[in-house]
C-alpha cells in the first residue's frame, strides 16, 4: 500500500484523510498515485495550518507509516518535504493574514481565529517566553499540543516583522515534520501491515496531543 494509493481513495470514496491512509490498495499505476497523493497531502496539511481543524500530525505520521512500509527509494523524504513544506508557507500565509488584521481598524477574522484559540492564560505564557527566550520559543511551539497559534499571536502582539518570523518558522515546521515522521515510523515498524501502524501512529498522536491537558488538570485538581 502506498500513501498515494490510500490518498486517492478518499477522493472517491468520500473518507476522512486518516482512514484513507488504512483503506485498502488502490490498483492504479504507481505513477498516477503519486500524482495524486503528495500534493493531496501538501492540501491537506497547509488547510490544516491555515485552519487548525485538520489533524496534521496524525495525517503526516499515517503517511510515514505508509511510506515506511514501500519499497520505492524516497518516499520518506518525499512525505518529509510535502509535509514541512506545506506547513512553513500555511504558517507564513496564517501569520501575513493576523499582521493585516492587526494593521486593520476592524481586525480580521484569521486574526479572530488566532485569539479564539489562544487562551489568555497560554497567551501571557508564551508573551513571556517569547521575550526571554525569542526565536528558540517559536520552534519549540510547533513540537508542543495546541502551542503554535499562541506563540504565533504572541509574535503578532511583539510585531515581529515577517522576516523574522520566517527564520524561525522555517526550523519549526522542519523539526515538526521529522517529529511525526519518527511516530508514524515506530507505529509502522511494529506491525506487518500498514493499516495496523496507521492506527497505532494515529493513536500515539492522540495520545501525545491530549496527555498536556489531562496533565494540567491532574495537577490543577490535586492543587485545589
Amino acid at each position: 500500500m502506498t500513501l498515494p494509493a490510500t490518498l486517492s481513495q478518499a477522493a472517491g470514496a468520500s473518507l476522512s484523510p486518516v482512514a484513507a491512509l488504512a483503506a485498502v490498495p488502490a490498483v492504479a499505476p504507481e505513477s498516477t498515485q503519486q500524482a495524486i497523493g503528495y500534493p493531496s497531502l501538501f492540501l491537506l496539511v497547509l488547510i490544516g495550518a491555515l485552519v487548525p481543524v485538520v489533524p496534521t500530525g496524525a495525517l503526516v505520521s499515517s503517511a510515514a507509516v505508509v511510506a515506511f512500509h514501500r519499497t520505492a527509494p524516497f518516499s520518506m523524504a518525499l512525505v518529509f518535504v510535502t509535509a514541512s513544506l506545506a506547513a512553513f508557507l500555511g504558517d507564513v500565509a496564517l501569520y501575513w493574514l493576523g499582521r493585516r488584521g492587526m494593521k486593520s481598524k476592524n481586525g480580521s477574522r484569521w486574526l479572530e481565529a488566532i485569539r479564539a484559540r489562544a487562551p489568555e492564560d497560554r497567551l501571557a505564557q508564551a508573551q513571556h517566553k517569547l521575550a526571554d527566550h525569542g526565536v528558540a520559543v517559536l520552534v519549540l511551539s510547533r513540537l508542543m499540543p495546541a502551542g503554535r497559534l499562541p506563540v504565533m499571536l504572541a509574535c503578532l502582539l511583539a510585531k515581529w516583522p515577517m522576516r523574522r518570523f520566517v527564520r524561525g518558522n522555517l526550523p519549526a515546521c522542519l523539526a515538526w515534520a521529522v517529529t511525526y515522521q519518527v511516530i508514524g515510523v515506530l507505529g509502522g515498524s511494529l506491525f506487518e501491515e500498514p493499516w495496523e501502524g496507521v492506527l497505532a501512529a494515529i493513536a500515539l498522536t492522540v495520545l501525545i496531543s491530549v496527555a498536556p491537558s489531562v496533565w494540567r488538570r491532574v495537577r490543577g485538581t490535586t492543587a485545589g
